[in-house]
């Protein structure tokens, strides 16, 4: 089983907690399972009841993901205004803190709100700053069928097609069939 933090990105992350190469491609299929996600990727608040996640904790995150699979899965522009769109749902606090003696803002949510809405305001602020960085048009789904992880192209053309060799390797081995027939 892949752990979760592959990205180290909420976003990239929760977004890929769904895959279609596993007999169930729920990857979070119970409380315990998310309690693991939010550990792996440092999320630490105010949790259910038990200390951890509960039923309602998964489905309110399950719903956060289609979201964010719903906006990664747009074109560049198109992506833009879905964000938009969603950061205009959430609550979000501006906070504005010392980086080397000048100031930045960051994108936080505010005290007391679940964890669903913690994880869409991280993955929003995650996004943000993937535009800043100039990497906002080389943020990808996977173009292997059926997977469709999303993935930062970091290669130095811009052109990867796939978020790994495992896609990769089944991509290029379908097409050489495909062209033996």
């Amino acid at each position: 089983m892949r752990q979760f933090a592959e990205t180290g990105l909420v976003a990239l992350d929760l977004a890929n907690t769904w895959d279609e190469y596993l007999d169930d491609p729920e990857r979070l299929p119970d409380p315990a399972a998310l309690h693991r996600f939010c550990r792996d990727l440092g999320e630490h608040g105010e949790l259910g009841e038990g200390g951890g996640p509960d039923a309602g904790d998964l489905r309110a995150v399950r719903a956060v993901r289609e979201r964010l699979r719903a906006v990664l899965s747009c074109d560049p522009p198109d992506r833009t205004r879905a964000l938009a769109r969603w950061v205009g749902e959430l609550p979000i606090r501006v906070v504005v803190e010392d980086s080397d003696g000048a100031p930045r803002q960051r994108l936080t949510a505010p005290e007391g709100v679940d964890l669903a809405e913690r994880l869409a305001v991280r993955s929003v602020a995650e996004l943000l700053d993937l535009a800043a960085s100039g990497d906002w048009e080389r943020l990808r789904l996977c173009a292997a069928d059926p997977c469709k992880d999303a993935f930062v192209d970091h290669s130095r053309p811009g052109k990867r097609q796939f978020c790994s060799t495992r896609c990769a390797n089944r991509a290029h081995a379908a097409a050489s069939r495909a062209r033996r027939r």
